[in-house]
């Protein structure tokens, strides 16, 4: 199958004279974004030559501690939910969920199950 159209996401990354990040800015034309801001970032390309996962992850100086807890906490669910759709598993998917649960109870970004509110 012939390629169609091509999309691109460009991701610009300034850094202090320690190469340490000071902004993050990303534009998706296909999906209306335009230099919209971010504190951190995380990507992953899969490389098929070496068959493993190739990562960045990157936050600026102003990232604050409790919003990377909850920034994991919503990786950890979200990547269940991919996981369950590319392969159709449900039970590991719950697992998933199970651990993302127990991370937000550890890191005291959610309230445990069964606790009063």
């Amino acid at each position: 199958m012939a390629i169609q159209k091509e999309s691109e996401i460009k991701i610009t990354v300034g850094l202090d004279e320690n190469r340490i990040p000071e902004s993050i800015v990303w534009d998706a034309a296909d999906g209306g974004v335009t230099n919209e801001e971010a504190k951190a970032l995380m990507l992953g390309v899969w490389d098929e030559k070496t068959s493993e996962c190739l990562r960045i992850d990157l936050w600026t100086k102003e990232m604050l501690m409790d919003d990377m807890k909850h920034m994991f906490h919503q990786t950890f669910i979200s990547m269940a939910d991919g996981y369950e759709r590319a392969t159709d598993d449900s039970l590991l998917a719950a697992d998933m969920r199970d651990f993302a649960r127990y991370f937000g109870e550890k890191s005291g970004i959610i309230e445990p199950e069964g606790k009063a509110q």
